[in-house]
């Protein structure tokens, strides 16, 4: 199979730009070493696209190999035809594969298989030839056996039939139409289990749509209600225009005997066979399309949640609330360090909430605490409004913001949140979690297991290990598109960075804590099994500020060090703005040296060119800060204070299939249904909306007793 060609015409790519894909990845090098610097060689994707590029090509692989496996098994039994190979050539997807094998794939006992050793065989195969003048059921009296198990021609005639049905059903071409026609016409139907039991499921207790039209968070709601035993759920088909496509194909010749019972065989063969096959195959299908929708989705709302802008330079207060236990509290200061920890008791007594609010204004004080970050778990609500009202009181102007705690308690309770705060109970690591991931959420999140972050759909009814892989590559992608700090990163982020593995990692780090900071990229070749080429994969994306060179606090990569100077040296920058890093006009001078003649001049390519004019305009720059802020808070409102009409500015937390959940400082997050983000027709909210914008409201409804918030952004 000629990779390059497929996959250049599915991504819309020259074909030359494919074979260099796929002979980087082949060579060892990771996806955002290729996306970042050998732009020249694809034509500037992204790490998305070359990451869904990378996918292709190992499902291209994995069908090739499947394909030579089936050849194997079916020359095994030498069956192999010249058309067989033919018909296995042209597959090119895997259901069409094993269609093809299907025939030869060994069985359990069936009806068929027990007729052939009744010696049944023959009698199939002269119905099948419908010869002028055939009759099968005179020929029938001739298989009649009693000691073979036959003890009548009617006998002869089923078994011979039994042997037809299994051949309609093995027929590729047969199953691949009834496939593509079921597609088409077919219905998801789901109904209730039990009638009488109340479920979160009731709207789909009498449910049609269509095979064809059905959204993917549709098909993931049916197959978990139907899981938890709330529903009933099929496809349904009319079945006529499926069996006329069958007779098509089976019905060859004109002998009334033969016809009449070949379309009986048909009918039996798909009501019995075919069609429940077919079902599964269709149910398979809609939901594996839904969950890799859904995946995106996810995977969308994790890169935006992950580089969410940090705040930076502030002290922060965490508080994990809670209710029976108390409420965990931690300050940090603005590098993360932990200050002081404590543990109040906001929704208990009378005397409770006033020895919580006076500890609080305590450590307001005590350390000049900036912001207070609020997990949104347990008694958040309760908390929060404890805490608007005491932060009123402080001496300085404090403000707040409830974060997510998805995955808080996961990481307190790690062997990582052990090593980093050995000295701290875990529920109290939880709070110092909440504190920071304010302050950076990139570094604190990658600490946490992608699936428990929790800004998806479904993540629970996913295939986990694709999910793992999916959110994993998110993971990776942020991480080296921001870059990392080699003398501060802890071992949880290092090892996201590209071409380091957990061993490296660690060898970093000790590397670091025996021989004090890193004063350059170059000094990374010291480090025990950091080889050449994880040299080449990490060095760009990691960053040493304060170091001889000023480039090595630069996204340019060492390779590169040489034209980067060269191209100052053109552009005639001092020794003295060079050692500063002082090139405020940098783009000013390449635009009047003409890029084009610049890159030439450096033999490099424009895309590299263009990074390292960048990358030395800003040097250090995160690309978060470009960014809007978050939006924080100083006071509260309560579902009750919510009135229909009411214009409110919010926080998108969730962006799924059908709208978006937004903070509005309220407890419960409100729904912007899909109808009511924008004037305009779009598909999927994310065509407008990401997790962070802050947006404006206006309330359509509440219902405080279902906590429940209807929100439009159209007015």
């Amino acid at each position: 199979m000629e990779y390059s060609q497929i996959l250049s015409q599915q991504f819309n790519i020259k074909e030359e730009y494919a074979n260099n894909i796929i002979s980087l990845l082949d060579d060892g090098n990771t996806i955002p070493f290729i996306a970042r610097y050998r732009k020249e060689m694809h034509g500037s994707m992204d790490d998305q696209l070359i990451r869904e590029f990378s996918e292709k090509l190992e499902y291209l692989r994995s069908l090739d190999k499947r394909r030579e496996e089936i050849r194997t098994l079916i020359e095994s039994q030498e069956k192999l035809t010249g058309e067989i190979n033919l018909a296995l050539d042209k597959a090119v997807t895997l259901s069409e594969l094993e269609d093809i094998y299907r025939p030869y794939r060994p069985k359990r006992k069936t009806r068929a298989s027990i007729a052939k050793e009744k010696g049944l065989e023959p009698l199939a195969l002269d119905i099948l030839k419908q010869e002028e003048n055939f009759n099968p059921f005179e020929s029938a009296n001739n298989y009649v056996d009693a000691e073979k198990g036959v003890a009548n021609a009617e006998e002869a005639m089923q078994g011979a039939m039994d042997i037809i049905a299994e051949q309609v059903s093995d027929n590729a071409e047969i199953r691949k139409r009834v496939r593509n026609l079921t597609n088409i016409y077919g219905v998801i139907a789901s109904s209730a289990a039990d009638a009488e039991k109340e479920s979160v499921y009731t709207i789909y207790y009498d449910f049609k749509e269509p095979v064809k039209k059905i959204a993917g968070h549709r098909i993931l709601a049916v197959n978990r209600g139907e899981k938890e035993g709330f529903l009933k759920v099929c496809v349904e088909m009319e079945s006529e225009k499926p069996l006329n496509s069958i007779y098509n194909v089976m019905i060859t010749d004109e002998n009334p005997f033969c016809t009449d019972i070949i379309k009986e065989v048909c009918n039996d063969a798909y009501q019995r066979l075919i069609f429940p096959s077919i079902e599964r195959e269709v149910r398979s299908d809609l939901t594996e399309t839904a969950s890799e929708n859904a995946m995106k989705v996810f995977a969308v709302n994790l890169k935006q949640l992950l580089m969410q802008p940090p705040v930076k330079g502030k002290t922060v207060l965490g508080l994990d609330p809670g209710y029976r236990t108390g409420c965990k509290v931690a300050v940090v200061d603005d590098t993360g360090k932990v200050l002081d920890t404590a543990v109040i008791y906001p929704t208990h007594s009378d005397k409770k909430i006033q020895e919580s609010k006076q500890k609080l204004l305590e450590l307001i004080q005590k350390h000049s605490v900036d912001i207070i970050s609020i997990g949104n778990g347990t008694a958040s609500k309760e908390t929060e409004m404890f805490t608007a009202e005491t932060i009123k009181q402080a001496d300085r102007k404090v403000y707040y913001m409830v974060v997510s705690e998805a995955g808080a308690s996961v990481y307190s309770a790690s062997k990582l949140a052990a090593t980093e705060l050995p000295e701290l109970d875990l529920t109290l690591r939880s709070a110092v979690s909440i504190a920071r991931r304010l302050q950076d959420p990139l570094a604190e999140l990658v600490k946490i297991e992608p699936k428990a972050i929790g800004v998806g759909q479904y993540q629970h009814d996913m295939p986990q290990k694709r999910l793992g892989e999916t959110l994993d590559g998110v993971v990776e992608d942020c991480v080296n598109s921001v870059g990392v700090d080699l003398n501060t990163a802890s071992p949880a982020l290092l090892t996201r960075v590209s071409g380091l593995n957990s061993t490296v990692c660690k060898n970093i780090v000790s590397y670091r804590e025996e021989n004090g900071a890193f004063l350059s990229r170059s000094e990374l070749k010291k480090v025990p099994k950091l080889g050449p080429k994880a040299f080449e994969q990490c060095a760009g994306f990691l960053r040493v500020s304060g170091g001889k060179n000023p480039l090595d606090n630069t996204g340019v990569h060492p390779e590169s060090y040489k034209s980067a100077k060269n191209l100052l040296n053109i552009l005639e920058y001092s020794e003295k703005e060079i050692k500063s890093a002082s090139f405020g006009d940098l783009q000013l001078r390449v635009k009047n040296k003409g890029t084009k003649s610049l890159a030439d001049i450096l033999g490099i390519g424009l895309p590299t060119l263009d990074d390292i004019v960048k990358e030395l305009s800003k040097p250090g720059r995160d690309p978060r800060d470009e960014l809007p802020a978050p939006m924080l808070r100083s006071d509260i409102l309560d579902i009750k204070d919510l009135k229909d009409g009411m214009e409110l500015k919010g926080t998108v937390r969730n962006v799924i299939d059908f709208g978006a959940f937004i903070d509005i400082g309220v407890h419960q997050d409100g729904l912007v249904h899909i109808s009511q983000i924008c004037d305009k027709f779009i598909k999927h909210p994310g065509e407008v909306l990401k997790v962070g914008d802050v947006v404006n409201v206006k309330v359509l409804s509440v219902d405080p007793e279902k906590n429940r918030i209807s929100l439009t952004m159209r007015f």
